[in-house]
């Protein structure tokens, strides 16, 4: 049996753009016109939209691949095709095995049928029969932890409980192909981490899964590899890590090519351990952060501020150099200054970005910045969750016995209590 669970080989999907005449009325007119303009093939063409473009690339079994990208990407349109909903325009694609896929909350699902007829329908349509929904059917109740509202119509239920319920099906048909788009979004974190520890359980079994998602964070922790988009094209696939800092440095590389007129232009930032260059650190670990800039014109009065963000952007600390007690500097046309900070990374498992501004306090005014700059891969010996790592230890975990003596003058207490 070959060890390849899917692949797509030099895939194409193409749309096309235009007016939908819904009546024969609206048509023949619009034809006409057309004929009497002798509107070339050309213009036709320039309607024509290229989701996909040569896609090519191939998942083992047992293998959890990611796939990334901005909006538009062509990230759904690739897992639709690979669960048949859609034919590629050219190209073609291999499936061993069944494939069970979870692309939208709501598929398969019917409005007045309640939550435990649309897991038999659902279980059905993704390929179970009877006596396997027969033999799970608890085991998906409890894992969508909705059992309240089983046997409620779903067209009562929230987008998480329909996530929730989605998931559970799709989850326990033991495909040997798992498709998970963007959906698990709608669920609450708890629900997530359930969905993350249930797809890691079916890789363990042999079976394969396609995540899509723009939690950068997850895809980090459950994919090795992963499959960058743009624009419908490939633009990388490989170690995770590494695809995912190209995808943030494109977009960076976007941000910084459109200022022209700035008085400063941020060189270089570079991440560092007591080694060298580094992406990947341990909870806690020391590192130097070095910060390259150069004037363009003159510039008064600069300070550098650095700030450490979450998976999400949010700012979980930041600092600057006038903060850090170091005055402001004016820079003249051609200067070249170069900062370094140094700061442990006391920060819970997790992707976190940094970023850096050059920035005038006076003025309020922003010289340049990278946001972000930089991203690291914080991992942890222990299972601390959050943004901070505040080193927890257990240093005390007893109980103590209630003595006979104890007990019998607890009972004396009560009685002289009830007595008075």
């Amino acid at each position: 049996m070959s060890d390849v669970a899917l692949r797509m080989e030099h895939v194409y999907k193409k749309f096309r753009k235009g007016e939908v005449y819904n009546s024969l009325r609206d048509f023949l007119p619009a034809l006409t016109g057309k004929m009497f303009r002798q509107q070339e093939l050309s213009e036709r063409d320039k309607r024509d939209f290229w989701a996909l473009q040569d896609i090519s690339f191939e998942v083992k079994r047992g293998e959890s691949l990611g796939i990334i990208g901005p909006n538009g990407a062509g990230k759904s349109t690739i897992l639709k095709i690979l669960s048949r909903i859609m034919k590629p325009t050219k190209g073609s694609m291999l499936v061993n095995g069944s494939l069970s896929a979870l692309i939208e909350v709501s598929a398969g699902f019917h409005q007045d049928l309640t939550g435990r007829e649309n897991i038999y329908l659902n279980g059905t349509i993704l390929g179970m029969t009877r006596r396997e929904i027969d033999s799970k059917i608890d085991q998906i109740v409890d894992f969508s932890g909705i059992e309240e509202f089983i046997d409620t119509p779903v067209k009562r239920y929230s987008s998480g409980m329909y996530a929730r319920l989605g998931f559970s099906v799709a989850a326990h048909v033991n495909p040997d192909v798992l498709i998970v788009d963007e959906v698990l979004s709608v669920g609450d974190y708890v629900f997530q981490l359930k969905c993350l520890k249930r797809m890691k359980e079916v890789v363990s079994e042999g079976a394969s899964v396609l995540f899509v998602s723009h939690n950068l964070k997850s895809v980090a922790e459950f994919c090795p590899r992963t499959l960058l988009l743009e624009r419908g094209r490939r633009v990388a696939i490989g170690p995770t890590h590494e695809v995912i800092s190209s995808y943030l440095n494109r977009s960076r590389n976007e941000h910084s090519s459109a200022a022209d007129s700035r008085e400063v232009a941020i060189t270089n930032v570079t991440v560092r351990n007591h080694l060298g260059e580094c992406s990947r650190f341990q909870s806690g670990e020391q590192a130097w952060i070095d910060v390259g800039m150069t004037a363009l014109k003159q510039c008064r009065e600069l300070s550098i501020m650095l700030s450490v963000k979450d998976d999400r952007f949010q700012n979980i600390s930041d600092t600057s150099t006038e903060r850090l007690g170091y005055s402001s500097i004016t820079l003249e046309t051609g200067d070249v200054l170069a900062c370094t900070f140094q700061l442990n990374f006391n920060m819970a498992s997790g992707i976190f970005h940094i970023s850096v501004l050059a920035y005038r306090y006076a003025t309020q005014m922003e010289y340049d910045s990278r946001d972000p700059a930089a991203t690291v891969y914080i991992s942890s010996a222990r299972d601390i969750r959050g943004s901070v790592n505040c080193f927890q230890e257990v240093t005390r975990f007893e109980v103590a016995a209630v003595s006979t003596v104890d007990q019998v003058s607890h009972r004396k207490s009560e009685q002289e209590l009830f007595r008075g």
